[in-house]
């Protein structure tokens, strides 16, 4: 038995309610090995005594059973939690951004549930309105905002070092998509991932704003633990597919907005059915499966948004659909719907 060993084993402890383990989040502080004692010095930020002790009770069932191992002694130095990028508890005080009233996360747990169209469009509308709006995309990976806003402008830089945002439809934007040519891929790992996202965050020069919105990317890793933890949210919204497929992934999302104090704003059913030209509706991924839990979660639910055509038009031309003047448009109106629902949430 060594330090090295004791460590991987450690690696299947994870954090409760998280999928990264206590050696990865940099709780482990001190291994000793010595004539078959084990010792090991874990720091653990929490205001939940249970979450130590789940700790303690994980590690040692992992090392007790081992016939190498004589004695086992987990040592917990248990803190109040201070906000800072991953630290799984860091619930404490979170910053805000200077100058923005309020800020509003976009999620959902899967990819291709239309997370970052939503995004956009909800930003659209917001503008529409009157309000001062800023759209972050913090997809690193699979940036989609500048091509849905027609902009392929590269961004500039104050005296100071911060990034001035581009500007598309009255709306201020930051993506990678607009530091990359669009073949090129981001090839970075999580550290360095969650340090772009933070520059996104805090290192641009956004001026005054009523709304940020944030396109977060899919999942519950560390670029989207970086941001919760780490910024004073108003709320999230969450973006599902009816599907049961969807909606496995979209709970995750709620659950770590709920473990993190984030509020949740509500859920926003996409891609609710198709209706051809005819006036028949066709619910190409499951009837009513956002609708239905929601009123499970006890969440509300902000709207329903149809599968259109001109939306895909309108996202691969650089402008939302929210931004034309088809009143009539049913996925307009939806949009508006959701927005007037999101502002009532937000508050004033």
């Amino acid at each position: 038995m060594t330090v090295d060993s004791v460590t991987e084993l450690l690696k299947q402890v994870p954090y409760p309610g998280f999928s990264r383990d206590i050696v990865s989040f940099g709780l482990v502080k001190n291994i000793e090995v010595e004539d078959g004692t084990v010792t090991v010095n874990i720091s653990v930020q929490t205001n939940d005594p249970k979450v130590a002790e789940k700790i303690f009770n994980d590690c040692h069932a992992i090392l007790d059973p081992l016939p190498e191992v004589k004695h086992a002694r987990v040592e917990l130095d248990v803190q109040a939690p201070a906000a800072q990028a991953g630290n799984p508890d860091s619930t404490g005080a979170k910053n805000s951004i200077p100058g923005i009233k309020k800020i509003i996360a976009v999620a959902s747990g899967k990819g291709g549930v239309g997370k970052s169209t939503v995004s956009s469009n909800l930003a659209a509308t917001l503008s529409k309105q009157g309000n001062k709006v800023g759209l972050c995309d913090c997809d690193l990976y699979g940036p989609s905002v500048a091509h849905m806003f027609g902009s392929n402008e590269r961004p500039l830089a104050t005296e100071d070092n911060q990034i001035i945002p581009i500007e598309a439809h009255g709306i201020k934007l930051m993506s990678m998509g607009f530091l990359l040519e669009e073949a090129s891929p981001v090839i970075v790992r999580g550290p360095l991932a969650t340090r772009y996202t933070q520059q996104f965050l805090q290192n641009v020069e956004w001026g005054e704003l009523d709304y940020l919105i944030l396109d977060l990317p899919p999942g519950t890793g560390d670029i989207q633990l970086t941001i919760v933890q780490t910024i004073a949210l108003t709320g999230a919204v969450i973006v599902t597919t009816p599907q049961e497929v969807a909606l496995i992934d979209a709970r995750k999302a709620i659950s770590m907005f709920d473990k993190v104090n984030v509020p949740i704003l509500g859920l926003v059913e996409n891609m609710a059915w198709f209706e051809c030209d005819l006036g028949t509706r066709y619910p190409i991924f499951g009837d009513g499966g956002g609708a239905k839990e929601a009123e499970k979660l006890k969440i509300p639910l902000l709207g329903q948004i149809p599968i259109s055509i001109q939306t895909r038009q309108q996202g691969d031309s650089g402008k939302p659909i929210t931004l034309s003047d088809e009143a009539s448009s049913p996925v307009i109106k939806s949009y508006q719907e959701i927005t007037s629902k999101i502002v009532a949430l937000a508050g004033t």
